[in-house]
């Protein structure tokens, strides 16, 4: 879900594991300078940016940490996880770490310095505010128990865990080290 601590816990995983980083924002941010918020062009762009990291990442072999959030009950979110694990296990490993806070942690996240800084699109925090209650009533953002099959799959409760801590079980879990 937003604000549960992707940007944070990945950045932490990338200084302790060297892989390289695209967080779910560097598109969108693009994307929304130049064609604005949620327009068709904006959505394509972001999309086409994704694809071509992901394309460039297995090309040239390059481990990549990727955040995003999901809607587990949308199928075409499914399929595009899916997608993703297909892309990457031809060349490699594919390893899914989901993670999930209380609301009062998310919102307090919701804040922070850091966030507001890597996430100009964020910086209206009235409205991030309303946009994280609007997609919990709207979308399950997490996914259910056994829902999720992938062999390199991890989920934690990250709610009272530092993001050292965090990325310490991802690395301990998939013994990236």
């Amino acid at each position: 879900p937003q604000a549960v601590g992707k940007m944070t816990v990945a950045e932490n995983l990338k200084e302790k594991i060297g892989y390289s980083l695209m967080v779910n924002h560097d598109s969108i941010e693009v994307s929304n300078k130049i064609f604005g918020k949620k327009t068709d062009a904006q959505k394509e762009l972001k999309a086409l940016i994704r694809k071509d990291v992901f394309d460039l990442a297995v090309k040239h072999d390059i481990n990549l940490i990727f955040t995003v959030v999901v809607a587990y009950d949308l199928q075409e979110e499914i399929d595009y996880l899916n997608e993703l694990k297909e892309k990457f296990e031809n060349t490699g490993k594919f390893y899914y770490v989901e993670l999930k806070a209380d609301l009062e942690t998310r919102l307090e996240h919701n804040l922070t310095p850091h966030r507001l800084e890597q996430k100009p699109s964020k910086r209206d925090t009235e409205w991030t505010v309303k946009d994280i209650y609007k997609t919990m009533e709207k979308y399950r953002l997490n996914s259910n128990e056994g829902e999720i099959k992938f062999e390199n799959y991890l989920r934690i409760n990250n709610t009272n865990l530092s993001p050292d801590e965090v990325s310490n079980m991802i690395i301990e879990k998939f013994k990236l080290l």
